[in-house]
């Protein structure tokens, strides 16, 4: 938890994230620490979605003309 969420690649804020979710789950944690856990683990899921909100931004389908040949990208639309 030391580590800047904003400096943490995509999987890395998910396996500290996954942590975080078994540490509350198991319940063993005072309540002013699972609180602190609580939180860092809600900046870290947005951490994850911004993260792949950007990798889906960059996802291009690829075009064909009518004979099957590439003539261009578009954006991704998920649908």
């Amino acid at each position: 938890m030391d580590i800047p969420i904003e400096e943490l690649t995509f999987e890395a804020a998910l396996k500290e994230l996954e942590g975080i979710v078994s540490r509350l789950e198991s319940g063993d944690a005072p309540l002013d620490q699972a609180i602190a856990l609580y939180e860092r683990g809600d900046r870290l899921r947005r951490r994850c979605d911004d993260r792949l909100n950007a990798a889906q931004a960059r996802i291009e389908a690829i075009r064909a003309d009518g004979e099957g040949r590439a003539i261009g990208t578009q954006p991704f639309v998920a649908g």
